[in-house]
């Protein structure tokens, strides 16, 4: 274990920190002045996480019994976020004997509280009746209140932010199909809830009284069919509006398979999910109200929680995950430990090649880019692309450069504006021109010793809707002519710099 033994507070146990909801609770609890220790079977999956130093780390698996003992130790409040969801078959099995591993350790350890994330389950179904993960789900919330520590469960449907397995189902399926032929569950009612809403009664949880033992129903404000919530989302996302019409033959493995098709969330989660579907999830109470009370703006109205969890795009910056930055964000931003298929569509064509000339040389011609310099790759193309782009009502290249040999954040560059900057190692550009979503292009310069460099290229392209995606792919077979032979052109420009600069040193000697 490690961490920062001197922060005050109540010692809070996180299970899952790795995960979706897990990974965005610790900065809320080191923020709420709680100390945290995380149990994780793999520390290295923590490294990437701006709070990694801020925390206790203990590896342990929620099976084995002496492990999760050592990680109880002085523990206060401990987190159950954690499910064998896309592990297999025996997933019921597993988390079964988690759960009952967790409570007893808990209670040995004298654990205060237990709190649990779990699903929102119908009212008037029996159990037997339920989807396998709504099922187990059900079952370990009944094994951990019943374990003899106070317990909180909190049962959510549909948890609305950038990577959460539901939110991005919902995501590519309207960001994808303009029109749908969808299975009868986009018809079941549903309440969605923000995750700054999960995350804010996960920490208020904690300070629960001790005679609480109980489960509570958590949700938005927003009652919503799938169906809705997709075409909420496409107006939220300035999307078209969707076609979609529901037929009653598609049973849950074959809408798996379909959302297969269409996603690229693993069919291993999406299974499940889309059986659970087929259940109204809506809250049948709101005593969760009398213990960690609402403050004003929440809980989050439903398009306001899919409008937070696009503001990176919205914003058109790059995102944390997309750039690799470790940079704290906002519970609804992606990070950069979420699954690859988290946070929406990204394309990118990547280019790299060594330099016969010094990083400096390099950078040289890389802040010396567009206007005058061109583009280092045929320039008919790149001259037909900003007449395109004035067509269709853009900038085009006309706006040159502010400065022949330096660059500035904000600069506008051709149809580029300077984005980021990093002097020496990296330029990054975002376009302006007239596109079916959004684009950077980031040049790098690396030193390589023995006076050589590296020089790594890379074009990102977020794509708006079906239209999008279509405009990459017809765009692709060009890529290396256009950034394959920048990149070269770039390199031997900086080479020719750097030979040009030694031959007058010498001249001048």
């Amino acid at each position: 274990m490690n961490g920062d033994e001197a922060r005050p507070g109540p010692l809070c146990l996180v299970t899952g920190a790795t995960g979706y909801i897990g990974g965005r609770l610790v900065p809320e609890l080191l923020d709420a002045g709680f100390r945290v220790r995380c149990l994780v079977r793999s520390p290295s999956r923590l490294r990437d996480h701006p709070w990694a130093r801020e925390v206790e780390v203990a590896a342990a698996d929620v099976c084995d019994a002496d492990s999760v003992d050592r990680a109880m130790e002085g523990v206060d409040i401990a987190y159950y976020l954690v499910h064998s969801l896309g592990t297999g078959r025996d997933f019921e099995k597993t988390d079964r004997e988690a759960a009952r591993v967790f409570g007893g350790r808990a209670r040995a350890a004298g654990v205060r509280r237990i709190v649990y994330l779990g699903g929102l389950t119908p009212q008037g179904v029996p159990e037997r009746e339920l989807s396998p993960h709504l099922r187990s789900r059900t079952e370990v919330g009944r094994i951990l209140l019943g374990s003899g520590v106070p317990t909180t469960v909190l049962r959510a449907a549909v948890i609305i932010g950038s990577g959460s397995a539901s939110f991005e189902m919902l995501r590519y399926l309207t960001e994808r199909l303009p029109v749908m032929v969808t299975p009868s569950w986009v018809h079941t009612r549903i309440q969605p809830i923000a995750v700054r809403d999960v995350l804010r009664v996960l920490v208020g949880s904690a300070t629960m009284p001790e005679e609480v033992n109980r489960a509570f129903d958590i949700g938005g404000p927003d009652v919503l069919t799938y169906r809705d919530m997709m075409i909420r989302y496409a107006a939220v996302a300035d999307l078209p509006p969707r076609v979609i019409l529901s037929v009653p033959v598609l049973t849950p493995g074959l809408s798996s398979l379909w959302v297969g098709l269409v996603t690229p969330v693993p069919r291993s989660i999406a299974r499940p999910l889309t059986e659970s579907l087929r259940h109204e999830v809506v809250c049948h109470e709101h005593g969760i109200e009398e213990y960690v009370p609402s403050p004003a703006g929440h809980p989050v109205p439903f398009d306001e929680a899919v409008r937070l969890a696009l503001r990176r795009v919205r914003e058109a910056r790059v995102t944390t995950r997309w750039s690799s930055a470790s940079l704290p964000g906002a519970p609804s931003d992606p990070l950069p430990t979420d699954p690859g298929w988290a946070g929406g569509s990204l394309y990118s064509d990547r280019r790299q090649i060594l330099v016969d000339a010094p990083r400096e040389a390099l950078w040289r011609v890389i802040e010396g880019i567009g206007g005058d310099n061109g583009w280092y790759s045929l320039p008919l193309a790149w001259a037909a692309r900003g007449w395109l782009d004035r067509l269709a009502g853009g900038v085009g290249l006309r706006r040159g450069r502010r400065d022949a040999q330096r660059l500035r954040v904000g600069d506008s560059l051709d149809f580029w504006r300077v984005e980021e900057i990093e002097p020496g190692h990296l330029l990054r550009l975002r376009a302006e021109m007239r596109l079916p979503g959004l684009a950077w292009l980031e040049m790098y310069a690396e030193g390589n010793g023995d006076g050589a460099s590296r020089y790594r290229q890379r074009a990102l392209f977020h794509p708006h809707g079906l239209l999008g995606h279509a405009y990459w792919w017809s765009v692709s077979p060009f890529h290396a002519a256009v950034f394959g032979g920048m990149a070269r052109n770039i390199a031997r420009a900086a080479a020719r710099y750097e030979s040009a600069r030694q031959e007058e040193h010498r001249t001048a000697r």
